[in-house]
């Protein structure tokens, strides 16, 4: 029987340092085809740049493979891609893009003990939920609702300002975030209003508008319904300046407010920093979608495996791939992740600390066009 044996042992423990040596799978779940494809593949291009360039610098670190998956921003296909890495044992999940997606899909990630960084996802209450296991790296809409009460509040600082809204529920989420900020800072708005979606004739609203004196218009909401309002607004001889979200940023701003929308502020997540040039290779050609995403999409990655490393340094017990709960628990830390972006911390609810946000202005270009690129504006 001994001699059965010895074979048998020898064999196992020769293979399990190459069985203890297989690469930490990190997911992603993105939009690679459909009409956010261009996103997605950014994030794809990001993130797996990101691997590489983790797997080169070794360090004892374990290596990582990156396992891509496309929701094509569908909420649907995005639950089926966690059900299928939940069934794959995938722990660590670079994704969604898309706020519904995220929804979708968070639940799943949380019962199987996976820890998820979104990029993108902005909707406020995604981390009201009480998951333990979901973190995003952009502001909040609520983040950049207060930016923009902040700076209303000193750059409107004892005038009156409005508040209005396309009666969404990100647009009105906009909409309140501002008039807390507005009631923080002691000036509260003159007048909250708000119109539906896809509504054409505004001189009920801008009626009222005027009839309030208005000096500044906050507006939450998307670009059709922003160029709509600022159009009526300079129809109507009025003045008012028009703070926005990036809902607006869109090429139909530009399109249907012409003119009009010159001087419209907005705010906006900053510049997404170029990724470093690959080791021994040269950098793939990117559209200007890819390469503004393709940074998140690294970043997460970082974020991910330095929440792994710090996780399993805190308990040595842990294993080579601590549980999703520690992780998690070392991303909650207050030593925040050192990332392409920058510092990057999360707070109880895995929102990013101290989100940041930039203000631009739109204007009007030498060549006669609707600009926001490089138009920075002071912030609160």
């Amino acid at each position: 029987m001994k001699q059965i044996l010895a074979p048998i042992v020898a064999v196992l423990l020769a293979a399990a340092p190459a069985a203890a040596q297989a690469p930490v799978r990190i997911g992603l779940s993105a939009p690679l085809t459909g009409p956010d494809a261009a996103f997605g593949q950014g994030l794809r291009q990001g993130a797996e740049q990101a691997v590489a360039d983790l797997n080169r610098a070794g360090g004892g670190r374990p290596k990582f493979a990156l396992v891509p998956a496309d929701d094509a921003g569908d909420p649907r296909q995005a639950l089926a891609a966690a059900k299928k890495f939940a069934a794959d044992g995938v722990r660590f999940v670079v994704g969604p893009l898309e706020s519904g997606a995220v929804a979708a899909a968070a639940p799943v990630y949380e019962e199987a003990g996976a820890v998820m960084v979104a990029p993108g996802a902005t909707y406020t209450p995604l981390t009201g939920r009480g998951l333990w296991n979901l973190f995003r790296l952009g502001p909040s809409d609520a983040q950049q609702g207060r930016a923009a009460g902040s700076y209303l509040a000193k750059a409107f600082a004892g005038r009156r300002v409005s508040i209005v809204n396309d009666r969404s529920t990100y647009g009105r989420g906009l909409a309140e975030a501002v008039a807390a900020r507005l009631k923080e800072a002691g000036t509260p708005e003159v007048l909250f209003d708000g119109f539906p979606r896809g509504t054409r004739d505004l001189s009920d609203l801008v009626g009222r508008l005027k009839a309030a004196r208005v000096e500044a218009v906050y507006f939450g909401g998307l670009a059709p319904e922003a160029a709509t309002l600022v159009r009526a607004l300079r129809e109507a001889s009025i003045g008012a300046s028009l703070v926005a979200g990036d809902g607006i940023l869109d090429p139909a701003f530009a399109a249907v407010a012409g003119a009009a929308g010159e001087g419209t502020v907005m705010t906006l997540p900053p510049d997404s920093p170029r990724l470093p040039e690959p080791k021994g290779g040269k950098a793939p050609a990117r559209s200007s979608e890819a390469d503004s995403v393709a940074a998140s999409g690294y970043a997460a990655v970082e974020v991910l495996a330095q929440g792994l490393e710090r996780a399993r340094a805190a308990d040595p017990k842990a294993g080579r791939v601590p549980d999703g709960r520690k992780v998690a628990e070392a991303l909650h830390g207050t030593q925040p992740a050192r990332t392409i972006l920058g510092p990057v911390g999360f707070d109880e609810r895995g929102d990013r600390i101290t989100g940041p946000v930039t203000l631009r202005v739109w204007r009007r270009t030498p060549d006669g066009r609707l600009d926001y690129a490089g138009n920075d504006v002071s912030g609160p």
